[in-house]
């Protein structure tokens, strides 16, 4: 609460708790002009302070500064979606090429029927994904070619989005991971990538030296081991799933959060080869009754429908728990992730676009659906 002051000060009350008494030659009043003689000689009086405004009513409001606008940061996987639009440029290309000036017709679902099968999407994918499109078209009355390119995304990600899941470390110590695929896949490369990210989460990761069939390939996970400083169990010569018992019994005993194995390279239609991934699994499971807590696949995304036959293969002899696609960077066949989400919906933890090891990153269907149209 603020008082006034004004030039006339009002009498004085029973509440007014100070009086202000003004000095002689004060503004208003007069001095005496003649001193007695028993008065000693007239002392200058000082003028009084000026008196300041009166106050408001109310509280001041303080001055608002504007802060200063905080640098420009990409959001964290704002670069991560570059690359990925990048990698999947061709793909997207001629995807999007439909759009361009075109009409809602006939034709534009003709050829765009085309550039999904080119895109290795797959028959059923394919027609399931022009009904979808179809119908949120009709419900949304659009006539717009861009905007039937944004409905298009809608229906990639959310065929995509059931793919769309974790990979959960902690539930078991160790938690084993076994990891499958072709020659030439990315498979070991991926392990090494695969490291990097669980030690960036925290985890501890002991690797498994298993595939004992293809030459140099302890070495390449021995360097692996070495940039991502974690320790690796290997055998020269020695059977898989013997490296592969000895791995998660270490593992065990070390308390580590994960063991990676590598297991060999080999195709499909390798029969023996394939038992021998039985063989590893069943053994894993000696060490540790609960294991192997996942099994994952590396495909890679240049193969196309091949990429889809050996999910299935590979799915019937292991039980799949999870994919990793790779080398999605310069793919002209980015639309097979559809049809393994309409053929065989395994779920995909995991994809790469380039060599690097923080080139791995986990799936986000919305992300992919958006970057595979550009």
């Amino acid at each position: 609460m603020f008082s006034f002051f004004r030039k006339k000060s009002p009498p004085p009350s029973a509440d007014k708790a100070i009086d202000i008494v003004k000095p002689p030659g004060s503004a208003g009043e007069k001095a005496p002009d003649i001193p007695t003689e028993a008065s000693p000689p007239p002392v200058p009086i000082p003028a009084p302070a000026p008196v300041s405004a009166p106050a408001p009513t109310t509280a001041p409001v303080p001055a608002v500064v504007a802060p200063e606008a905080p640098p420009a940061v990409k959001p964290p996987r704002q670069g991560w979606l570059d690359k990925l639009k990048a990698g999947l440029r061709k793909t997207g290309t001629s995807l999007a090429s439909v759009f361009t000036g075109a009409q809602i017709n006939d034709a534009l679902y003709e050829e765009l029927e085309t550039a999904l099968l080119m895109a290795d999407t797959g028959v059923k994918a394919t027609d399931y994904l022009l009904t979808d499109l179809k119908r949120r078209v009709k419900e949304s009355k659009t006539n717009d070619p861009a905007a039937v390119k944004g409905l298009l995304a809608d229906a990639i990600a959310a065929l995509l989005t059931p793919l769309q899941k974790p990979l959960v470390i902690g539930e078991h110590k160790p938690t084993v991971i076994m990891v499958a695929g072709v020659n030439g896949a990315g498979k070991t490369t991926s392990i090494g990538k695969l490291t990097r990210h669980l030690a960036n989460g925290g985890a501890t990761v002991l690797l498994a030296a298993a595939d004992t069939f293809r030459a140099a390939a302890r070495e390449q996970l021995a360097v692996w081991a070495d940039r991502n400083t974690v320790e690796i169990i290997t055998q020269a010569g020695g059977d898989p799933a013997a490296v592969s018992f000895d791995a998660v019994t270490a593992g065990r005993a070390r308390g580590r959060d994960v063991v990676l194995v590598d297991t060999a390279g080999r195709l499909p239609t390798q029969l023996h080869l394939m038992e021998e991934l039985r063989k590893i699994k069943r053994v894993v499971q000696k060490a540790d009754a609960s294991s192997p807590h996942e099994v994952l696949l590396v495909i890679d995304g240049n193969t196309g429908q091949n990429a889809l036959a050996q999910v299935k293969a590979f799915d019937e002899t292991l039980g799949l728990t999870g994919l990793i696609i790779t080398k999605l960077d310069g793919t002209a066949k980015g639309g097979v992730i559809c049809a393994i989400a309409r053929e065989k919906p395994v779920p995909i933890y995991f994809i790469g676009v380039g060599e690097k090891l923080e080139d791995l990153e986990t799936f986000d269907a919305r992300e992919f659906a958006q970057a595979l149209l550009a």
